[in-house]
């Protein structure tokens, strides 16, 4: 059977554009406004390269939805996060989309400069021979999260936010058949961007 763009869901979990309320760790160093700036500029790369993933695609926003923002209304169904943790709210857009009947569901934030949408693609493909499909990221979480079956246990008794998330969610699937992508880098500190050339413009004085 030939799989269609109705098997595959990807979800896009994404804050609203606050300043003072996105990229606090980055504020510390730059402050709000600028840390605002390095967070539009990844909000707009995040939606340049998903737009071209072959999926139905669901953006997730942290507070309230906004029907007239980069996301195109015709390209992305949006949806407002429901959950008292990211844990939770995480499992309730898993919990839907399986309903929904979606085969393949995998979540992204939009924390990422080096991530294109060959890399969604290939994630979808990796679910084809894998249970789970993971993105460690370089603080110790991880970027990317795929699933064909709901499993509760990867969303419960995490530290959101820290180093531990990656092993802790490894250890929920220790019996199962999970793929490990690329590790990655997502921006979180001023160390994560001061290097990178694409980020000169909101660092230098």
């Amino acid at each position: 059977m030939t799989e269609t763009i109705k098997d595959k869901l990807l979800l896009i979990f994404t804050k609203n554009p606050v300043a003072g309320k996105v990229k606090t760790r980055l504020a510390k160093d730059l402050g709000n406004e600028k840390a605002l700036e390095i967070y539009k500029f990844l909000l707009n790369h995040s939606a340049k390269f998903t737009a071209a993933v072959n999926a139905t695609k669901q953006v997730y926003y942290s507070d309230s939805v906004n029907k007239d923002d980069i996301w195109n209304n015709e390209l992305y169904s949006k949806k407002k996060q429901l959950g008292e943790d990211l844990g939770e709210r995480m499992q309730n857009a898993f919990q839907n989309g399986f309903e929904e009947n979606y085969k393949k569901i995998i979540i992204i934030g939009t924390d990422m400069y080096d991530i294109d949408s060959t890399d969604i693609e290939n994630a979808f493909q990796d679910l084809e021979n894998h249970e789970y499909v993971i993105g460690p990221a370089e603080d110790g979480g991880y970027y990317l999260f795929g699933m064909k079956s709901l499993n509760s246990d990867v969303f419960k008794n995490k530290e959101w936010g820290t180093s531990s998330v990656l092993q802790d969610t490894l250890q929920d699937l220790k019996n199962k058949d999970v793929k490990l992508l690329e590790t990655r880098n997502d921006v979180d500190l001023l160390d994560d961007i001061k290097d990178h050339p694409a980020f000169q413009k909101y660092i230098t004085i």
